[in-house]
Order: C-alpha cells, then sequence, then structure tokens
C-alpha cells in the first residue's frame, strides 16, 4: 500500500442549507497526494477552492466525508490541533504575523508552534544565529534586518517570512492560498521563488490555490481544475509538463460552455411546464 500525505475521501459541505442563499461549496471530493506532492487548485470565484483549503485546515467541520494526515483522521480536529501538522499563508501578507514584533521574534515563535511552553523572555546568541541563516537562504537581504519590526517591512518582504514562518518546523503539510495575489508583479516573482526554493528543499507536501494559469504551469507536478464544488480536471505527470496556459483557456471556457448549455436546457424544462 502507497503511502499518502493527504487523504480526501467524499468531502462535502453546504453552506446555509434550506435557505435562499444555501450553496453547495464542496460536492464530494475525493484526493490524495502522495509525500512530497506540489498540487495547484485552478477554479473560477466560487468553485471551492478556498473552502478545499479552510476544510483541510480546520476552519469548519464538514458535512460528510474524512481528511487524513498521514496515518491520523484528523476529520473532527479542531483547527489549532491541525496547525502543528500544517503550515498555512494567506492572500493577505499581512496576516500570521505580529507587526509591533521583531523580524527575529517572529520566528522564534513561529519555531514553538508545535512545542509547548512560550517564547521565553529574548533569544539565546545560537538561536539567534540560527534564524538568522535561515532568513539568509531566502536570498532577501533581511538576515540583516531581525531586529526591525516585522510591520515596516513591505508586503513582498513579510511574506516571504511568513513562508518560512509556515515551514520552519517542517510541516506535514504546506497550504498556499493565493499567496502572491495581492502583491506587485515583483513582489510576487520573488515570493514564487522563495516558495519553490522552500518546498524542493524541504520536499514538502503542498496544495496551493492560484486564480494565475501562468503559475499553474510553471509550478507544482499537479493540477487540479474546480468548478461548483467539485474537482472537474486533474492533470499530473506528462499531462502537466505538456500543460499550456492556452490549454487551460479553452478548458475553462469547456466548462462554461456546458454549464451555459445546463442551465439553457433547465430554463426551456421549466417554461414547458408553465
Amino acid at each position: 500500500m502507497r503511502e499518502t500525505a493527504l487523504e480526501i475521501r467524499n468531502l462535502e459541505h453546504t453552506f446555509n442549507p434550506g435557505t435562499p442563499a444555501e450553496m453547495r461549496a464542496l460536492q464530494g471530493i475525493e484526493l490524495t497526494l502522495e509525500p512530497g506532492a506540489f498540487a495547484i487548485v485552478l477554479g473560477t470565484n466560487g468553485s471551492g477552492k478556498s473552502t478545499l483549503l479552510n476544510a483541510v485546515a480546520g476552519s469548519f467541520l464538514p458535512n460528510r466525508g474524512t481528511i487524513r494526515l498521514g496515518s491520523r483522521d484528523v476529520t473532527r480536529w479542531p483547527e489549532h490541533r491541525r496547525a502543528a501538522l500544517i503550515g498555512r499563508v494567506f492572500q493577505n501578507p499581512f496576516s500570521g504575523t505580529a507587526p509591533g514584533m521583531t523580524v527575529a521574534e517572529n520566528l522564534a515563535l513561529a519555531a514553538r508552534r508545535t512545542r509547548q511552553g512560550g517564547m521565553g523572555r529574548g533569544l539565546s546568541r545560537l538561536r539567534r544565529r540560527e534564524i538568522q541563516a535561515q532568513v539568509a537562504q531566502l536570498g532577501t537581504g533581511l538576515e540583516g534586518r531581525l531586529d526591525a519590526p516585522m510591520g515596516l517591512l513591505s508586503g513582498g518582504q513579510r511574506q516571504a517570512l511568513t513562508l518560512l514562518m509556515a515551514t520552519i518546523e517542517r510541516p506535514q503539510l504546506l497550504l498556499l492560498d493565493e499567496h502572491t495575489a495581492a502583491l506587485d508583479p515583483k513582489s510576487a516573482e520573488q515570493v514564487l521563488r522563495v516558495t519553490q526554493e522552500i518546498v524542493s528543499r524541504l520536499r514538502l507536501t503542498t496544495l496551493m490555490v492560484t486564480h494565475s494559469l501562468p503559475q499553474a504551469v510553471r509550478l507544482g507536478d499537479r493540477v487540479l481544475m474546480m468548478h461548483r464544488g467539485k474537482v472537474v480536471r486533474d492533470w499530473s505527470g506528462p499531462h502537466k509538463r505538456r500543460l499550456r496556459v492556452d490549454d487551460l483557456l479553452a478548458l475553462f471556457d469547456e466548462v462554461r460552455g456546458a454549464e451555459l448549455l445546463d442551465e439553457s436546457a433547465a430554463a426551456m424544462l421549466a417554461r414547458s411546464y408553465v
């Protein structure tokens, strides 16, 4: 039996059931990631991409289905308990950090995510040197600004450090929720470089949501396309390596076209009963 890092079976969730605002956000999701897999999740707004990440992170309990991280069934685990196994980076570069604390203090706090006890009153010289070496690997030059308050850094700098904070204790799973969407192109490219370097060096199992088709083509070893709460396309291996932006654009048009046909047929059927 092959080892799995993430296993999702028949995952379903409906928001506001039985009301006019009912939304079937996840509809029978089946997904398995092997250790070290780097999967990109694509989809239009409302397709269920971020809802899938929230379900895995434990932001809500799904109506049905199971979620396993390695050998652990975490389906009913609360979010704070899963945080010991999952690293996560959000779209907003100001999420997940303490702006009034220094760079070194933020990283030291992140390193204690999976441990008992507080951060302590200060950093030892040894720990500070370790943090400095880890920041230097980012290639951003921030190793010389360990005493700068996090809130004074640019969005790109903070997002690069947030990536380091999320992975400093090598999580079993890394979740990236459109983590470059709020950055300018130059900063986004820098954060993507850091992402690739960290994921590759640590061989992290990664699930990354993005709206960017070029990112989907360029990054990772698998692409999942979601639509209305379902995974409607799944490319891996040579199929992923041959994937191009034009292919994805054509498939998005195909999915939208099929949806419009379904809606037209439903409208015609409804009119036939009037």
